[in-house]
């Protein structure tokens, strides 16, 4: 279900026309994209790729799926951004950005003590020459993605936890 004004859902229903950057990784409940108009690179967030505005409303298999990614994803990131920990939030209040999405954001060793835990959020919302550009975004994006297909993480195809050993 695709709602129609909302930004990560206009996003997915043209997600095969999407930049690096907005196309990650996907299953058939998630996606993963580089978040805007942050000054941190790897910022990731992770959508349901149905229109959902509480977490108390992802389906079991969404909320299955969850979990899978977000462990998948930090260790994506140590890898790729060689952050020492990953945190993972989710708000969804912003005007605009109702539909439920999780932050997951690398907290490289050298982010200043005053950036750290929630006020890492400092990050978003910096002025056009303080956030991370889009070729950057782009590459990171890609070397995200070639590390999660790799690891047989996941990437275009996967359905979500592994049942098997």
């Amino acid at each position: 279900m695709i709602e129609r004004g909302c930004f990560s859902c206009e996003n997915t229903a043209r997600f095969d026309e999407l930049p690096p950057r907005e196309r990650i990784a996907s299953d058939e409940h998630w996606r993963v994209a580089h978040a805007a108009g942050t000054g941190l690179p790897g910022w990731l967030v992770l959508v349901p790729r149905r229109h959902v505005l509480t977490i108390a409303d992802l389906t079991d298999a969404e909320a299955a799926g969850l979990g899978y990614w977000q462990v998948r994803l930090s260790r994506a990131l140590h890898a790729v951004t060689g952050c020492v920990k990953t945190y993972i939030v989710q708000f969804a209040e912003a005007d605009g950005f109702g539909h439920v999405h999780f932050h997951v954001i690398p907290r490289p060793a050298d982010l200043p003590v005053d950036r750290r835990g929630p006020n890492v959020f400092g990050f978003l919302g910096q002025p056009e020459g303080q956030v991370v550009n889009v070729d950057e975004m782009d590459g990171v994006a890609s070397a995200l993605a070639q590390r999660l297909a790799r690891a047989g993480d996941t990437s275009q195809g996967h359905h979500g936890p592994s049942t098997g050993q």
